[in-house]
């Protein structure tokens, strides 16, 4: 069962280091147009792993 309870937070985290490297990447990119995608990329990408991790974790503040 533990090895279940780590699978989401694994997968969390790969997506937020996705995300971190498409930001890096829009950063550097030339092309506004390919910038903003890359950037609108990375922000969809670190929504569904707070979605994935969120539930129950304890890391956000419910406001």
């Amino acid at each position: 069962m533990s090895s279940n309870a780590s699978q989401p937070s694994e997968r969390a985290r790969q997506m937020r280091d996705k995300a971190e490297e498409l930001e890096q990447a829009a950063q550097h990119a030339m092309d506004p147009a390919e910038r903003r995608r890359l950037t609108d990329k990375a922000l969809r990408i670190r929504e569904k792993s707070e979605q994935v991790n969120g539930r129950g974790s304890g890391t956000m503040d419910p406001m």
